[in-house]
């Protein structure tokens, strides 16, 4: 069995691992020419998270949903071209909202440089993406667009907070499906659509990787708080940090406010308090690391993860199909 991919996703036809591989790496020279500038310190911004690597896996769901048509048709890179700057240009965005001082394992470009630069880069990525789709047609164009307009309406839902009487977690989760799970299916609708799928077909991998990708963001939120950062690339505690109620921390709430144990109320007297200061923000970790919140945060990334493999089943039983389960399994073990 060969391996293939940034989640170790197993590939059990060798035709289908060098086809895959030879895309991403159509895939990642177009990123290098997307992001060239006559401006030199324009082109140095717009390619430091490119070269500071990544998983790649909104092109990777991409190619592997061309599968179910012609995945060599001419549209096919350039889109996932186009869903990877768009999301490149959302972390220029999010590092400045968030103050993140470090990003695939890099510096981030806020810190690099400052906002001004980060948000301008970001700005100059997302036009670079639109002048790529224009050239895909206009279905292509309204697919970008809605993408788009359902990123920044989970992005204001999120900082507007939930409103009153709705359910914390099921906010959180409409926001993540807004906010990841969106631009994750416009890979799967992308990939198909250019590659000439049937609309069933379309739809289901739309489907699909909305699912996978609400289950990668939960699986992220567990992240930030039981890794060491070398798995995310990030701060461990940055959504700490800065106040963000990921997963794992409303799962905290909830048993908190439904059993009333003290030593739960108590660490979420201090995940609400100041966790600017470095040793407030590592007992606030050790607490959460520690506490069966986190395994509740873990069964609700596999529960999105197996509805996303659910969601396959009336797709042909062909190495493409294979792969995306094992996509599955792979954003699951993630959470371990």
């Amino acid at each position: 069995m060969t391996v293939m991919g940034p989640f170790g996703v197993s590939v059990r036809d060798p035709a289908l691992e060098a086809e895959v591989q030879a895309g991403l790496s159509a895939v990642e020279a177009g990123l290098v020419e997307a992001t060239k500038s006559d401006v030199p310190l324009i082109t140095e911004a717009a390619q430091h998270l490119v070269r500071a690597g990544g998983k790649r896996f909104r092109p990777l769901l991409l190619l592997l949903a061309a599968r179910f048509g012609d995945a060599h048709a001419p549209g096919v890179v350039p889109s996932a071209v186009v869903v990877e700057l768009t999301h490149l240009a959302t972390l220029y965005h999010d590092d400045i909202m968030d103050e993140a001082e470090v990003r695939r394992g890099v510096p981030s470009v806020n810190a690099r440089w400052d906002n001004s630069v980060a948000v301008l880069t970001g700005d100059f990525l997302f036009s670079r993406a639109s002048t790529i789709v224009a050239e895909l047609g206009a279905p292509a164009v309204r697919v970008q667009a809605e993408a788009f307009e359902r990123l920044v309406t989970g992005q204001i839902q999120e900082t507007q907070g939930p409103r009153a009487g709705e359910d914390p977690i099921a906010h959180h989760l409409e926001v993540v499906a807004g906010k990841t799970g969106s631009l994750i299916a416009v890979a799967g609708r992308m990939g198909a659509l250019m590659a000439g799928a049937p609309e069933a077909t379309i739809e289901v991998l739309a489907r699909y990787g909305e699912l996978i990708g609400v289950a990668f963001q939960l699986a992220d939120d567990v992240l930030d708080i039981a890794s060491d950062g070398t798995e995310s690339g990030k701060t461990p505690g940055t959504d700490l940090r800065e106040g963000v109620a990921t997963l794992p921390v409303l799962r905290l709430r909830e048993l908190a406010e439904r059993d009333g144990a003290a030593a739960d109320r108590e660490l979420v007297a201090l995940l609400e308090g100041d966790l600017t200061d470095d040793g407030r923000l590592a007992e606030a970790l050790a607490g959460l690391r520690g506490h069966r919140a986190l395994d509740l945060a873990r069964a609700d990334a596999r529960d999105f993860a197996d509805r996303a493999g659910r969601a396959l089943e009336p797709l042909p039983e062909v190495p493409a199909k294979a792969a995306l389960l094992d996509l599955c399994v792979s954003v699951s073990d993630r959470t371990r």
